[in-house]
């Protein structure tokens, strides 16, 4: 087990199971479904939650009825490779709503962002707020045509 590992039983398995498809079920009907009774569940629950298994209880938004239906992925080179250019890099990109998620990458690119926007001019803005706060070496964008498949829920 790596180093930050938790070892997880069968029903704990289960239990996060259910939540990643429903956070909202009652713990009464959670326990049903996993075999146990209601507080027995609700200490799995707690325990989970303080390990820092269960990080978070959200909403899933619909985002093409939000007017948010472009997902771009921008591929990022840096401009520089030292601390002060990656903590303002940071410190840009986490700042910016739109942006879902910011990754370090192996390979030829250095960083990919996956970003939520209404349109072609919306994604225009997003690029020229991103490039004004942070100077980069090369940023290329593709653009989502089609979700195959979009998921939050870890496989267990």
């Amino acid at each position: 087990m790596g180093k930050y590992m938790v070892k997880l039983d069968d029903i704990d398995r289960r239990i996060l199971t259910e939540l990643q498809a429903d956070a909202t079920i009652p713990v009464e009907t959670l326990g049903d479904r996993v075999g146990l009774s209601r507080n027995a569940c609700w200490r799995r629950v707690k325990t989970l939650e303080a390990e820092g298994i269960i990080t978070a209880r959200v909403a899933l938004l619909d985002a093409k009825k939000l007017d948010l239906s472009l997902m771009v992925f921008l591929q990022v080179r840096a401009a520089a490779h030292d601390a002060a250019w990656l903590d303002k890099f940071a410190r840009a990109t986490t700042g910016i709503p739109e942006i879902l998620g910011v990754y370090r990458m192996s390979g030829d690119l250095d960083y990919l962002i996956r970003a939520r926007v209404r349109d072609m001019a919306d994604y225009d803005r997003l690029y020229q707020t991103l490039i004004a706060r942070v100077p980069m070496g090369d940023v290329s964008a593709s653009f989502v045509m089609e979700e195959i498949k979009e998921t939050t829920a870890l496989a267990l």
